[in-house]
């Protein structure tokens, strides 16, 4: 879970078109002409955020070129993309900041923005270098140091975020500071004190911002997961979804913890209007197959129509899960692990991309493929009860298997 990026799954790789053996994808559809309407969006005229957007947009058509409102409409943009899943928010805030030149001499407010863009697309070294620049002239900026915490915990980066989180928690709430460094701690070795911690923060803080509530309430049902808490765990989440604040990050770690709780119903009730994010569109589907639904191969095509049109740009938005899809839906281990040992070499390294690359390998029979996430387990003193198991058994496999 990255730290302030609630939906740190989040996540699009910026891989480019990698080759996996085995892919077979169907041909993209490629319009005639600029007339075709390939989808339409939701457009609901009474909604707020709709509202919003259309006062930001009209804002800036009257003063094109103006840094204060492309970067107001940039933020609200990424803002939905967090919440809703949807990466065309992104391309949206990155067409309203294109026209702003590039600079040394930036303002950081557009720095940090465009670092927030470009880590959405696992750019981590733009981001870092975006961040770096932002925080040269502005050292004490709370947003800046919290995304480059957020940045170096996804490339498990724990020094630097440490390092991070440690000056963020003299320029910002105790609550927020208590965070960072919990989050940090619970990834290298410290997990009970670390979520001890962020628990009585937490308690001396009820009326802290909505967004901060929903973040502590999140990491702390991830933690109590880790440390094989299922009831505190669930009881943080329900109180996190009670906040009423639409947020994808939620709704996915929400959605894998019932689905490992052996809880598909709840999981597919949880998701049942969430198909246009991919992530939450693939946990829905993981959730019907393991109900028997039918409508589960449906969606398991959506999914498949969606990575094949990332690939055809040259994208992989989605290593992680999809490799979690091919591993499940295609049954095709050897390209589940192919992806998920790219994905971790490109310097994605969070619990959830070491998992899928150990059950992967675990089902690729070749433990070896996993090894890297073994090193990364015993260097950084990662708690988590589900890892440990699955490090066991790759241990434990007779090197016979190896194939």
């Amino acid at each position: 879970m990255t730290f302030l990026n609630f939906l740190g799954c989040v996540a699009a790789t910026g891989l480019g078109l990698l080759a996996v053996p085995g892919t077979v994808w169907p041909a993209p559809f490629v319009p005639a002409n600029d007339a075709v309407v390939l989808e339409k969006l939701p457009y609901r005229a009474a909604d707020p955020a709709q509202r919003e957007l259309r006062s930001l947009r009209a804002a800036l058509a009257a003063h094109p070129g103006n840094a204060e409102r492309a970067i107001a409409l940039a933020r609200r943009y990424f803002d939905l993309a967090q919440a809703e899943g949807d990466p065309r928010y992104v391309g949206y805030a990155e067409a309203a900041l294109r026209p702003l030149p590039e600079s040394d001499a930036a303002p950081p407010e557009l720095l940090v923005v465009r670092a927030q863009l470009a880590q959405y697309r696992h750019q981590f070294a733009r981001a870092m270098a975006l961040l770096d620049k932002a925080l040269s002239a502005q050292p004490q900026d709370p947003e800046a140091l919290a995304w480059s915490a957020a940045v170096r915990m996804v490339q498990a980066d724990y020094a630097g975020a440490h390092r991070d989180c440690e000056r963020l928690a003299r320029v910002a709430s105790e609550l927020l500071g208590t965070g960072c460094l919990a989050h940090v701690a619970a990834a290298t070795g410290k997990l009970r004190s670390a979520y001890e911690r962020l628990l009585a923060a937490s308690a001396r803080h009820p009326a802290a911002r909505l967004t901060l509530r929903l973040w502590t309430a999140t990491l702390l049902a991830d933690m109590a997961q880790r440390l094989g808490d299922a009831g505190a765990a669930d009881a943080h989440y329900r109180a996190a979804i009670a906040l009423g604040e639409t947020d994808q990050y939620l709704l996915a770690a929400y959605a894998e913890f019932l689905l490992d709780e052996q809880r598909p119903a709840e999981a597919a009730a949880l998701l049942r209007d969430w198909e246009r994010s991919d992530v939450l569109l693939l946990l829905r589907a993981r959730a019907l197959r393991a109900l028997a639904r039918p409508e589960a191969a449906a969606l398991a095509g959506k999914l498949q129509a969606r990575y094949a049109a990332d690939a055809q740009r040259g994208e992989r938005l989605h290593a992680q899960d999809e490799a979690r899809f091919r591993l499940e839906f295609l049954a095709d281990a050897k390209g589940a692990v192919t992806i998920a040992a790219q994905n971790w070499g490109a310097g994605q390294r969070e619990a959830a991309d070491a998992r899928i690359l150990m059950e992967a390998a675990l089902a690729a029979g070749d433990a070896r493929l996993a090894q890297p996430v073994l090193e990364w387990l015993a260097a950084s003193g990662y708690e988590d009860f589900r890892l440990a198991r699955l490090a066991a058994q790759l241990r434990s496999m007779p090197r016979s298997t190896a194939r």
